[in-house]
């Protein structure tokens, strides 16, 4: 059984959520010593404005770092590493971008600007005995995971634990999808690296998540709630998370990797949820790439034919070239190195795709589409 707290919050007002946070805190017993270290990992996956509900909204982060100066907590850091190069000169943009700038300004937050790492091991794993880890997260005494509710294309769900991913410098992500391109194995290596993080607490922005093509290609769409669970409840938030979303267990890999290990319940009804109730989101769109899911509920002979053309059918990026611009991000962020920069335009070989939809999700100008079979929009419907 784990335990989570839900609050009602429909809106980004900074009081509204400071009241949220701290009920949050009060029900889940959170203590922090005024001496500790405590570093805020928010989404700031690429430099995108608030309102595109790609990146956590920093008025939750002004909440939370409001509420730990009233505790006494005097040295607080904000750290992330988005996919691509990690230099200062990046985050620095990536911070303006967002409005962690100002919201860390405002509360006397420090951002970080150090691109270090550190190699720590974590005895738990079961795929990955160690990781490098992002300085700020690998040296702090609390770690706050401040994660948005988000579809995403290979994991199916970002939420707590796949927030974590930017705990791994910058280009050492490729590595990383590069090693472990099946998505129950990147699902495993996920949870190794959760038990390493270890986050003494989780909130989740649900106020205003991303539906469709996630975790930075889909739509806004309202949810209307912050979660959030102390130390390792962090999986039962994520499976009330996607309860939230109309998800199954089975359709998030992490979930399913999370229950077989014994980390969280087997069904949300099992989480015990203080406070408000959790809202059930109608029809939330899913990514393209799960349009394969399709293939479990269509007759035995004819699902037969569909999983033998899956790999003619797989859900795969391709670049519109009229809006792409150039920047390389793509390429950059490839773990097997398919994308080359042709004539100013980004070009995928799929000989050798994984599927893992880096590109798209590195993409600034959102100018990487995931193309799907018609068979499956055609089901979908059905």
């Amino acid at each position: 059984m784990g335990r989570i707290s839900c609050v009602k919050t429909e809106s980004y007002q900074f009081e509204t959520l400071k009241q949220a946070v701290a009920l949050h805190f009060e029900r889940l017993g959170v203590q922090i010593p005024p001496e500790a270290h405590v570093v805020l990992k928010p989404n700031l996956i690429m430099r995108a404005d608030p309102q595109r509900a790609a990146t956590t909204h920093p008025l939750l982060v002004e909440a939370v770092a409001a509420h730990l100066r009233e505790l006494g907590v005097r040295r607080i850091t904000l750290a992330d590493s988005p996919g691509g190069l990690y230099t200062p000169g990046l985050l620095k943009a990536l911070y303006e971008t967002t409005g962690m700038a100002a919201a860390a300004q405002k509360w006397g937050v420090t951002l970080n600007l150090d691109c270090s790492s550190r190699t720590l091991r974590v005895e738990q794993g079961t795929l990955c005995r160690e990781f490098e880890l992002i300085t700020p997260i690998a040296q702090a005494d609390y770690v706050i995971n401040l994660c948005k509710l988000k579809t995403h294309c290979m994991t199916t769900l970002s939420c707590g634990v796949k927030n974590l991913f930017g705990c791994v410098p910058g280009l050492l992500k490729p590595q990383l999808h590069y090693r472990f391109p099946d998505g129950e194995q990147f699902a495993q290596m996920l949870l190794d690296l959760s038990l390493l993080v270890r986050p003494g607490l989780t909130v989740v922005d649900g106020v205003v998540g991303m539906e469709g093509d996630g975790p930075t290609g889909g739509s806004p769409r309202q949810v209307g709630c912050t979660l959030a669970a102390a130390g390792a409840d962090l999986y039962a938030l994520d499976l009330a998370a996607a309860a939230v979303l109309g998800l199954e267990p089975r359709q998030v890999p992490t979930l399913q990797a999370a229950i077989a290990r014994g980390l969280c319940p087997a069904g949300a009804q099992l989480v015990e949820v203080a406070g408000d109730p959790l809202p059930h989101i109608q029809d939330f769109r899913l990514p393209a790439t799960k349009l394969l899911d399709f293939t479990g509920n269509i007759p035995g002979p004819l699902a037969a034919v569909v999983r033998a053309l899956r790999p003619w059918l797989t859900p795969h990026p391709r670049v519109r070239p009229a809006d792409c611009i150039g920047c390389g991000r793509c390429a950059q962020s490839c773990p097997m190195h398919t994308i080359s920069m042709e004539a100013g335009k980004a070009v995928i070989h799929p000989k050798d795709c994984i599927h893992c939809f880096c590109c798209h999700e590195m993409c600034p100008q959102r100018a990487i589409d995931i193309k799907t079979s018609p068979i499956f929009r055609f089901m979908s419907r059905g």
